[in-house]
């Protein structure tokens, strides 16, 4: 297939319910850290609302905010031959998603997650089905590969898109790793650290990662290079992100707005980085522009009701406070 391809997203695709409980509790230690949410156990539990949300998962969102932003953005992906797979390949039609690449599978069921909302944060019950993963080797080389969160059966898939890489040097590789992809660790997935141009996750994963309490956040960067990415991006919740590319460490504060609920601001934040740099901003624009696709998305019920166009993030650009822009921290 001889296609211009800006953006591939790669990474599993999921269908999930927000259920906004009423009746709930939230315990945490004394650092208000390590919560937990509970509920009467044996018990019914009245709900405030559901919304179902359709073709959704880290790669799907940052596929559907990458064609929001004016790019050719395709998802690769895997699903079953089911009504909820029907309504995810809608889903990614409206938001002007190619899915040439989406592997329908029969005899497998689409992933359906269960998200339990309380306040602002969300508990995610997850199952993901293990799909035959296969890279298609002959693809047409896309200017940047977004690589996110896969089964754990995903081992030798994760090998064949390093060895593409590895083949087509020129194409570019955002990596967001999600829960399976932290426990594979940095050895099993050197070669994908390795092809690297852009890292990101938060501060507590890049701990995880590194297998270290370390809380210098230079530092945490400098070790997250280390393991071969050129650029490592660090979240920090509501404390703003962190960027290092070797030479420049850069603080950027997040853009002032309380979140209604917290469902992909993290991945709005990474693919609105990623989508910037592809269309030739620098470090410091693309940190201008991520924390506002963040901010909107967490204003609405999941991960791409918010996303914007650029055109929508200028206007916040423009009216943004004094305070609002990065700083070098080296």
């Amino acid at each position: 297939m001889n296609t211009q391809i800006d953006f591939l997203a790669i990474g599993d695709i999921v269908s999930e319910p927000f259920i906004k409980l009423q009746d709930a509790q939230v315990h945490c230690n004394i650092d208000e850290e390590n919560c937990m949410l509970s509920m009467r156990f044996g018990d019914k539990i009245p709900y405030e609302s559901a919304e179902i949300c359709h073709a959704v998962g880290n790669s799907p969102n940052a596929a559907v905010s990458a064609s929001r932003l004016g790019v050719k953005s395709y998802l690769m992906s895997y699903q079953g031959d089911d009504q909820i797979g029907k309504e995810n390949l809608e889903s990614l039609a409206r938001d002007g998603v190619r899915t040439d690449y989406m592997q329908i599978v029969k005899g497998l069921p689409s992933n359906y997650h269960y998200v339990l909302w309380y306040d602002v944060e969300r508990t995610i019950l997850v199952k993901h089905t293990e799909f035959p993963y296969s890279f298609p080797m002959d693809i047409s080389e896309p200017k940047w590969i977004y690589l996110s969160s896969l089964a754990s059966n995903s081992t030798a898939y994760h090998l064949e898109i390093a060895e593409y890489l590895k083949q087509h040097p020129s194409v570019k590789l955002a990596f967001q790793p999600g829960t399976f992809q932290m426990k594979l660790g940095t050895e099993t997935l050197k070669d994908i650290y390795t092809h690297t141009e852009v890292f990101f996750c938060n501060y507590e994963e890049a701990q995880r990662i590194l297998k270290t309490e370390e809380k210098d956040k230079i530092k945490l960067m400098e070790n997250l290079r280390a393991l071969g990415p050129k650029i490592v991006v660090m979240t920090d919740g509501i404390k703003g992100a962190y960027v290092h590319d070797g030479i420049d460490a850069w603080f950027m504060p997040v853009y002032p707005q309380e979140p209604f609920e917290r469902t992909g601001a993290g991945d709005a934040f990474a693919s609105t980085f990623t989508t910037a740099l592809l269309l030739g901003k620098t470090i410091p624009e693309a940190l201008l522009w991520a924390p506002i696709n963040s901010m909107s998305v967490v204003l609405q019920v999941g991960a791409q009701k918010g996303l914007l166009t650029q055109a929508q993030i200028e206007e916040f650009l423009a009216k943004a406070p004094e305070d609002y822009k990065p700083k070098k921290i080296n």
